[in-house]
């Protein structure tokens, strides 16, 4: 049995959405949700990784970074959160 998914050509020749369709759902608001959620989280593991690096060192090298991996990644704080 042949289990291949068979799609028709669109009649434009395009494949993807259009560009008006694609902008639409790039800002939506679950998309939105979702960035400011992926923002967070990150600013999160930055906090962890700084804080980390200050009260035990020794444990970044498990990690498998370098201590200028962590201070670049900790740099991306900003500024008034550094």
């Amino acid at each position: 049995m042949n289990d291949s998914l068979c799609v028709s050509p669109s009649p434009t020749g395009r494949s993807g959405p259009s560009a008006k369709q694609a902008s639409h759902r790039r800002y939506s608001p679950l998309n939105v949700f979702d960035n400011i959620t992926a923002w967070q989280q990150r600013t999160r593991f930055r906090w962890e990784l700084k804080r980390l690096a200050r009260d035990n060192p020794h444990l970044i090298d498990d990690l498998g970074l370098t201590k200028e991996q962590v201070e670049d990644e900790v740099a991306k704080l900003p500024f008034w959160q550094r």
